[in-house]
Protein backbone atom coordinates (compact mmCIF):
# COMPACT_ATOMS: atom_id res chain seq x y z
CA UNK A 1 0.00 0.00 0.00
CA UNK A 2 2.75 2.44 0.89
CA UNK A 3 4.44 1.88 -2.48
CA UNK A 4 1.19 2.69 -4.27
CA UNK A 5 0.74 5.86 -2.19
CA UNK A 6 4.33 6.97 -2.75
CA UNK A 7 4.18 6.21 -6.48
CA UNK A 8 0.96 8.18 -6.87
CA UNK A 9 2.45 11.10 -4.94
CA UNK A 10 5.64 11.03 -7.04
CA UNK A 11 3.63 10.86 -10.27
CA UNK A 12 1.54 13.91 -9.39
CA UNK A 13 4.49 15.96 -8.15
CA UNK A 14 6.51 15.09 -11.26
CA UNK A 15 3.56 16.28 -13.36
CA UNK A 16 3.68 19.67 -11.63
CA UNK A 17 1.04 19.29 -8.94
CA UNK A 18 1.75 20.92 -5.60
CA UNK A 19 3.09 18.37 -3.09
CA UNK A 20 0.35 19.31 -0.62
CA UNK A 21 -2.37 18.51 -3.16
CA UNK A 22 -0.62 15.28 -4.11
CA UNK A 23 -0.50 14.34 -0.41
CA UNK A 24 -4.24 14.83 0.01
CA UNK A 25 -5.10 12.96 -3.18
CA UNK A 26 -2.77 10.01 -2.60
CA UNK A 27 -2.56 9.62 1.16
CA UNK A 28 -5.06 11.62 3.18
CA UNK A 29 -8.11 10.32 1.31
CA UNK A 30 -7.07 6.69 1.86
CA UNK A 31 -8.57 6.74 5.37
CA UNK A 32 -11.82 8.19 4.08
CA UNK A 33 -12.08 5.49 1.42
CA UNK A 34 -11.16 2.69 3.81
CA UNK A 35 -13.73 3.91 6.34
CA UNK A 36 -16.42 3.76 3.65
CA UNK A 37 -15.39 0.21 2.70
CA UNK A 38 -15.34 -0.92 6.34
CA UNK A 39 -18.77 0.62 6.95
CA UNK A 40 -20.51 -0.96 3.98
CA UNK A 41 -18.23 -2.77 1.58
CA UNK A 42 -16.96 -1.78 -1.84
CA UNK A 43 -20.47 -1.01 -3.10
CA UNK A 44 -20.99 1.49 -0.26
CA UNK A 45 -17.69 3.15 -1.06
CA UNK A 46 -18.61 3.43 -4.72
CA UNK A 47 -22.04 4.85 -3.83
CA UNK A 48 -20.35 7.47 -1.64
CA UNK A 49 -17.64 8.75 -3.98
CA UNK A 50 -18.17 10.92 -7.05
CA UNK A 51 -19.33 9.36 -10.30
CA UNK A 52 -16.03 10.47 -11.79
CA UNK A 53 -14.05 8.58 -9.16
CA UNK A 54 -16.29 5.52 -9.50
CA UNK A 55 -15.88 5.52 -13.28
CA UNK A 56 -12.12 5.83 -12.85
CA UNK A 57 -12.16 2.90 -10.43
CA UNK A 58 -13.91 0.69 -12.99
CA UNK A 59 -11.95 1.80 -16.04
CA UNK A 60 -8.47 2.68 -14.76
CA UNK A 61 -8.07 0.35 -11.79
CA UNK A 62 -7.68 -2.72 -14.02
CA UNK A 63 -4.78 -0.98 -15.75
CA UNK A 64 -2.93 -0.81 -12.44
CA UNK A 65 -3.80 -4.27 -11.10
CA UNK A 66 -2.94 -6.39 -14.11
CA UNK A 67 -2.41 -10.10 -14.73
CA UNK A 68 1.27 -9.41 -14.07
CA UNK A 69 0.43 -7.82 -10.71
CA UNK A 70 -1.77 -10.76 -9.77
CA UNK A 71 1.00 -13.21 -10.75
CA UNK A 72 3.41 -11.34 -8.49
CA UNK A 73 0.85 -11.49 -5.65
CA UNK A 74 0.63 -15.27 -6.08
CA UNK A 75 4.43 -15.51 -6.08
CA UNK A 76 4.67 -13.49 -2.85
CA UNK A 77 1.95 -15.61 -1.23
CA UNK A 78 3.93 -18.76 -2.09
CA UNK A 79 7.04 -17.17 -0.51
CA UNK A 80 5.02 -16.61 2.68
CA UNK A 81 3.44 -20.07 2.64
CA UNK A 82 6.76 -21.82 2.03
CA UNK A 83 8.49 -19.98 4.86
CA UNK A 84 10.93 -18.26 2.47
CA UNK A 85 9.81 -14.80 3.61
CA UNK A 86 10.09 -15.73 7.30
CA UNK A 87 13.58 -17.20 6.79
CA UNK A 88 14.70 -14.05 4.99
CA UNK A 89 13.31 -11.87 7.76
CA UNK A 90 14.92 -13.96 10.51
CA UNK A 91 18.29 -13.80 8.75
CA UNK A 92 17.95 -10.03 8.34
CA UNK A 93 17.29 -9.69 12.06
CA UNK A 94 20.10 -12.04 13.01
CA UNK A 95 22.45 -9.91 10.90
CA UNK A 96 21.52 -6.72 12.76
CA UNK A 97 18.85 -5.53 10.29
CA UNK A 98 21.14 -3.48 7.98
CA UNK A 99 18.88 -3.66 4.92
CA UNK A 100 15.70 -3.19 6.96
CA UNK A 101 17.17 -0.20 8.80
CA UNK A 102 18.31 1.39 5.54
CA UNK A 103 14.88 0.89 3.95
CA UNK A 104 13.18 2.33 7.03
CA UNK A 105 15.44 5.40 6.95
CA UNK A 106 14.97 5.88 3.21
CA UNK A 107 11.19 5.70 3.52
CA UNK A 108 11.11 8.14 6.45
CA UNK A 109 12.98 10.62 4.24
CA UNK A 110 10.52 10.36 1.33
CA UNK A 111 8.98 13.72 0.38
CA UNK A 112 5.45 12.45 1.12
CA UNK A 113 6.53 12.08 4.76
CA UNK A 114 7.88 15.62 4.92
CA UNK A 115 4.79 17.12 3.31
CA UNK A 116 2.54 15.01 5.51
CA UNK A 117 4.35 16.05 8.67
CA UNK A 118 3.87 19.73 7.82
CA UNK A 119 0.21 19.29 6.86
CA UNK A 120 -0.69 17.14 9.86
CA UNK A 121 0.76 19.81 12.15
CA UNK A 122 -2.01 22.09 10.85
CA UNK A 123 -4.83 19.57 11.46
CA UNK A 124 -6.55 20.85 14.59
CA UNK A 125 -8.55 17.62 14.90
CA UNK A 126 -5.48 15.43 15.34
CA UNK A 127 -4.32 14.81 18.88
CA UNK A 128 -0.95 16.30 19.64
CA UNK A 129 1.35 13.65 21.10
Amino acid sequence: MSELIKSGFETLVAAGYQPELAYFECLHEVKLIVDLVVEGGLANMRDSISNTAEYGDYTRGPRIVTDETRAEMRKILKEIQSGQFAREFVLENQGGKPVFTAMRRQNKEHPVEEVGKDLRAMFSWLKKA
